[in-house]
């Protein structure tokens, strides 16, 4: 299992799942595409961040017997579309997992580095513009954060 995890919110999943397989627990900058060609199935956990699985590049461009994906963001999975995120990290169709989920992770401000911080405030500003009808469910969670 490989992940990489901002702010650890993915990373506390990966242990998870890690823990509950008994599978081996990389972080993502530990990781080479080498290493994990031994295995009957990679699982690779990532966060969701600017609209796009944080460095899902690892295992988007290698055919590996299985592979499992997972996601952590801050939207409600069951009211959220992910076609173009896993388009955009999937490019390749010979190269797509074989399962997909996505899981609610959680954001602290209070943890955010200055560049996180700034954007997610104007991010705020953005979405408060916009009325109820033209507001996405990806941005109802996002002030349901502050």
């Amino acid at each position: 299992m490989i992940y990489q995890s901002h702010y650890g919110t993915t990373k506390k999943y990966a242990q998870w799942i890690a823990e509950e397989l008994g599978a081996e627990l990389f972080e993502r900058k530990q990781a080479s595409v080498s290493v994990f060609n031994q295995y009957d199935m990679v699982i690779y956990g990532g966060g969701l961040y600017a609209g796009g699985i944080l460095g899902v590049d690892l295992v988007s461009k290698v055919k590996f017997k299985h592979l499992v994906v997972f996601t952590v963001g801050l939207a409600d999975p069951s009211m959220t579309d992910y076609t173009e995120i896993m388009a955009k990290g999937f490019q390749n169709k010979a190269f797509q997992p074989d399962k997909v989920f996505h899981f609610r992770g959680g954001i602290d401000y209070k943890r955010l580095n200055l560049t996180h911080r700034g954007l997610m405030a104007l991010l705020k500003k953005i979405i408060e513009k916009k009325s109820e009808v033209e507001m996405s469910t990806e941005g109802k969670a996002i002030l349901e954060t502050y």
